[in-house]
């Protein structure tokens, strides 16, 4: 077997041999869980040195592609994607009302899906980022109040999402217990006469920090999307809600317009 030359020639051996098994991965050569021929086998295929072949697939694991484990060998990463839907259609007829709750977003994706939705929650008072002291009108490093849900489908860590809070509105409520509130964050809002009408979204990709990484077990070549959401009325900014996903197992969806929804 022969390193195809895609790209170009003046790629060092070891990445052409990357885009090769890549493409072999692509083709569904192996299925999901299935494992790679070991180095000796691939050398052979080849006809390349093994620091080649462990360069190689060096470069497939830091792209999340494919996972080593001790003493057994090279396995392909079990897709195990999950769609959440960031901005649904709103219901015919269309009217103005308050945001569809987040968590209820995501346990009726889990349930749709046959697969389980667990969520932790931890609170805090903290000192906000710039970026958020700014959406929420406030000097930096004003302390905020955050609620954090870690969420996981099927035991496999999936989103962490944090909501931010000027101290003032959250304080001494439901939204800084440690536990999930009937209803929803938003109900308990809307009780304290702030109900979400509207909310501007802001996606960005980075790359996880090393806590990060090690709560979504993530390859080193794996990114998170942060999905940054500012909700509002009419009076102003309500809340700040970072999300974060694992860039390998997470598909955000948005759904505009008022059509049938297209085909996953």
């Amino acid at each position: 077997m022969t390193i195809h030359r895609s790209g170009t020639a003046h790629q060092p051996k070891y990445q052409r041999l990357a885009t090769d098994l890549r493409r072999r991965i692509e083709s569904g050569e192996w299925t999901g869980g299935g494992r790679l021929p070991v180095e000796t086998e691939l050398e052979g295929q080849y006809g390349v040195a093994r620091n080649t072949v462990r360069l190689a697939v060096d470069v497939l694991v830091n792209e999340g592609r494919v996972v080593r484990v001790q003493g057994k060998g090279t396995y392909l990463r079990e897709p195990s994607r999950h769609d959440h839907r960031v901005h649904s259609r709103p219901p015919r007829p269309a009217r103005r009302g308050p945001l569809t709750p987040s968590a209820e977003v995501y346990a009726a994706e889990a349930e749709a899906a046959g697969r389980q939705l667990t969520v932790d929650f931890q609170v805090a008072a903290v000192r906000a980022r710039h970026d958020i002291a700014a959406w929420l009108g406030l000097r930096p490093e004003e302390t905020v109040m955050m609620r954090r849900q870690l969420c996981r489908v099927d035991q496999e860590p999936y989103a962490i999402e944090e909501s931010h809070y000027r101290a003032g509105l959250a304080a001494g409520t439901p939204l800084m217990q440690d536990q999930p509130v009937p209803g929803g964050d938003e109900r308990i809002l809307a009780q304290l006469g702030r109900t979400e009408t509207a909310a501007t979204d802001h996606l960005t990709a980075r790359m996880p920090d090393p806590a990060e990484a090690a709560w979504f077990g993530l390859g080193p070549g794996v990114p998170l999307l942060v999905n940054t959401r500012i909700s509002s009325d009419r009076r102003g900014p309500i809340r700040v809600v970072e999300t974060r996903y694992a860039a390998d197992r997470a598909r955000l969806l948005y759904e505009l317009g008022d059509g049938a929804p297209a085909a996953g």
